[in-house]
């Protein structure tokens, strides 16, 4: 079995993804995700000019053969990019190994571990009645889990909370806006937006909050300690994740559980995080990652750790990650929890997907691979728009994190 041809799909039915499509000599085809959001042509053109005439006449039933042969064959290693066009190499041919297998992903991996995933959803607003109000409809569509965001009271604008009547999409204009940000603000508003939720709900539904890597360590212990009576989920992206260091001193602090991991590329990014405990849940996600293959061996290693998975799970990502990801959950032992952002009915005339959501819980469906298929035909009607995610400055002008 070869490797006969494979092709890079850019559309943007809403917003924009790229697709890896690889096929074989047999028919027999895979599709994985290389979206990375805001710099999707660079992934394009390593695909492109790199990865695809190097796949070219090789066994794709090889997944780890090739995954090696991408990451340590190459000098370069790591880094966003390089890990996203892996990971869509890595998706597609796990895709046709279930497809030659003739069975769904998560039976090859070893059979599912549960009868169901819990999924979160995002629920924000301008201020705090407003945010209550969209936790209070997520509850009603089932979701047993809620990520809360809220509009801050003299702040512009922040992340996680769109304009009045819109869908949150950060990545909203051609060259990136500049957006405004108050740490002190922040950190007096949010345990009155949470106490305001619990006193609404009460304690049954799961609650998170991101912070978006945006508090230094002591602002970030301040905060999770402050958010202790309100008990939650977890406490996501809390400070800058670059100093694993840092971490520390927020677990010294609070017993607010600890997410972090949507930004990291490899098992080195959390290696230090995950054995000396200072994580409680890792969100890498398989598309940047470097798909099924060593995000495995990064639960592999949590697990050890107490450390469960938390994958993430927003629109920047297509379907197919998406349809990927719930395989995984359905198997992976230290299953904690799937994000889930809805995506758009023009993104699914583009993709088709099996899939389903019931009570607040995902199955990944029975069909033979991941279950996404892209219609070709249909993501050309929908061409490559720029669109670039905002830059952060604080309120006396110094670029801060976004």
């Amino acid at each position: 079995m070869k490797i006969t041809e494979a092709r890079v799909i850019v559309c943007s039915p809403g917003r924009n993804f790229v697709t890896l499509k690889i096929v074989t000599d047999q028919g027999v085809y895979g599709i994985g995700d290389a979206t990375l959001n805001g710099r999707e042509k660079s992934v394009v053109s390593f695909l492109e000019d790199y990865v695809i005439p190097a796949l070219i006449g090789k066994d794709p039933q090889r997944i780890e053969d090739i995954w090696q042969y991408l990451y340590r064959g190459v000098y370069w290693r790591r880094g966003p990019i390089g890990m996203t066009a892996i990971a869509a190499v890595d998706m597609a041919l796990w895709d046709i190994k279930a497809k030659m297998a003739n069975m769904p992903l998560y039976q090859l991996l070893g059979g599912r571990s549960r009868d169901k995933i819990m999924v979160y959803t995002h629920a924000n607003g301008l201020e705090i009645s407003d945010t209550v109000e969209a936790v209070g409809k997520a509850i009603e569509q089932g979701y047993k889990a809620v990520r809360v965001q809220s509009g801050i009271p003299g702040v512009a604008s922040t992340y996680g909370v769109a304009k009045k009547g819109e869908k949150y999409e950060p990545a909203d204009s051609d060259l990136p806006k500049e957006t405004v940000w108050s740490t002190e603000k922040y950190l007096n508003f949010v345990p009155k937006l949470f106490e305001a939720i619990r006193n609404q709900y009460g304690d049954d539904v799961h609650l998170l909050h991101d912070v978006h890597h945006r508090l230094t360590p002591i602002e970030a212990a301040r905060l999770g300690k402050s958010l202790e009576p309100y008990n939650l989920f977890w406490m996501e992206d809390a400070v800058a994740a670059e100093n694993q260091e840092g971490f520390k001193l927020v677990r010294q602090h609070t017993t607010t559980p600890i997410a972090v991991g949507e930004v990291f590329n490899s098992i080195h990014d959390c290696r230090e995080l995950i054995q000396n405990q200072l994580i409680d849940y890792i969100r890498a996600t398989l598309v940047h990652a470097g798909g099924i293959t060593q995000v495995r061996r990064i639960a592999d290693l949590a697990s050890l750790y107490h450390v469960r998975t938390g994958f993430h799970g927003a629109t920047d990502l297509s379907p197919i990650t998406m349809g990927t990801a719930l395989h995984f959950d359905y198997w992976v032992p230290n299953f904690g929890i799937q994000e889930h952002m809805p995506h758009s009915e023009l993104m699914e005339s583009v993709f088709t997907r099996s899939y389903e959501f019931k009570d607040g819980f995902f199955t990944p469906g029975e069909t033979i691979g991941h279950g996404v298929d892209i219609d070709e035909a249909e993501a050309k009607k929908h061409p490559y728009k720029r669109a670039c995610l905002p830059v952060n400055r604080l309120e006396d002008g110094t670029l801060w994190n976004w």
